[in-house]
């Protein structure tokens, strides 16, 4: 999966720059064309020379290269590359990168990036614990980072706990599974509902719920890095989408999510119903703010367009279709019959009651739930549940 492909190899000032070494062999070998950028820390650690001769390329580290005007472009090093490493990643350069400090080479490469970038941490197990850390670490996965956590292990302070960059090895066979995965949905149109829908009873008041969008945004990401053309139809949510292969479509009541899902749907090989679509939407749409009174307000509700069972309705031979439900009794039983009152290919079964499950959060506790079996997860992140779901997708489709 390597053969032919570009990568930038980061390195920083840690002492795991030694296993840069092992890691742009290992990456050669695969038939990949390795360019190294490194910091000035970093080469108190690890040799220029060292690095030139396995890459058979000058080591890039400053701005410039001489004095006489010649200079290394950042904003090339973007384009041409396939895919971006930084490996060791310290603490101080994880900072820069997550807030856009850009005072050396490998910072300024970063921020020209056009490839996926991916981030293997390395420092003291308290260093990588504290908050700060941690806080630069989520925000550079918010960017759309793959983060390759550290092990455990003895570290050069002589401690032991988490900090040690991942092995060289490990690495490589998750740069391998990601080239694999992202050819997985080539040219395959996916259409993803997120978020919740707004139901107006006046100008200023609506009927809603509290989904934030977040896990139907994940299972788009997770779509179009796998090669999908992915249309995100979202009710009104404050997030934004990373990846260029992913169009969005805004729309604010169950109406129009119906809408465009049903005319997307008409040329897409696959829908995944995620939003928390209003069940009951005002029968009348009051123009002027409805005023405070001391008689009991009655508004009176109608059912919504049920988009899972439209869809389901036209879906045909080579068209998949996955559903979410979110239950708070009986949930496989009340799922099971709505995977098969809806046409459903599988669905997706979440609760109120797991912690850490539902609404707001950043993680979620799955089911997958189709005709023949029930396969259940742990409590993950929303972007690794998002792999789970789009994983049991690619084994149904045609």
């Amino acid at each position: 999966m390597l053969k032919g492909k570009n990568i930038v190899v980061g390195i920083t000032g840690s002492i795991a720059a030694y296993k840069a070494a092992y890691l742009i062999r290992g990456l050669i070998k695969k038939g990949a064309e390795v360019q190294v950028v490194i910091t000035p820390a970093g080469k108190e650690f690890i040799t220029p020379i060292t690095l030139s001769a396995l890459t058979s390329k000058p080591v890039i580290s400053e701005f410039f290269s001489g004095r006489d005007g010649t200079w290394n472009s950042h904003v090339d090093l973007g384009l041409w590359a396939d895919l971006m490493l930084i490996a060791p990643a310290t603490a101080a350069t994880l900072g820069k990168m997550a807030h856009g400090i850009a005072d050396n080479m490998l910072i300024t490469t970063y921020l020209s990036m056009k490839a996926p970038v991916f981030i293997a941490p390395a420092m003291d197990l308290d260093m990588f614990k504290h908050p700060s850390t941690q806080q630069n670490l989520a925000i550079l996965q918010g960017y759309g980072n793959h983060i390759i956590e550290p092990s455990e292990g003895e570290l050069a302070s002589h401690l032991v706990g988490k900090g040690r960059m991942e092995e060289p090895t490990v690495i490589l066979e998750e740069i391998e599974r990601f080239f694999e995965e992202k050819e997985t949905l080539a040219k395959k149109k996916i259409i993803i509902t997120a978020g919740p829908t707004y139901e107006k009873i006046d100008p200023v008041r609506f009927i809603g719920n509290y989904s934030s969008g977040k896990m139907g945004f994940a299972l788009a990401e997770e779509c179009a890095n796998r090669g999908a053309d992915v249309f995100l139809i979202c009710g009104p949510v404050q997030r934004c989408t990373q990846h260029p292969n992913i169009t969005r479509i805004d729309v604010e009541s169950a109406q129009e999510m119906f809408e465009a899902a049903s005319t997307h749907f008409l040329e897409a090989d696959a829908a995944i119903l995620c939003a928390a679509v209003a069940d009951f939407t005002p029968t009348k749409i009051h123009t002027q703010k409805i005023k405070r009174k001391s008689d009991l307000l009655q508004v009176e509700l109608t059912p919504t367009k049920d988009i899972a069972a439209h869809l389901g309705s036209l879906k045909k031979a080579n068209q998949r279709l996955v559903g979410f439900a979110l239950e708070t009794t009986d949930e496989v039983a009340n799922a099971t019959k709505k995977l098969a009152r809806k046409h459903l290919d599988f669905i997706v079964l979440n609760s109120l009651s797991d912690k850490g499950a539902g609404f707001q959060t950043d993680t979620n506790k799955i089911s997958i739930i189709d005709q023949q079996q029930q396969l259940s997860f742990p409590l993950k992140s929303k972007k690794e549940v998002a792999k789970d779901i789009i994983h049991q997708l690619c084994t149904i489709l045609p």
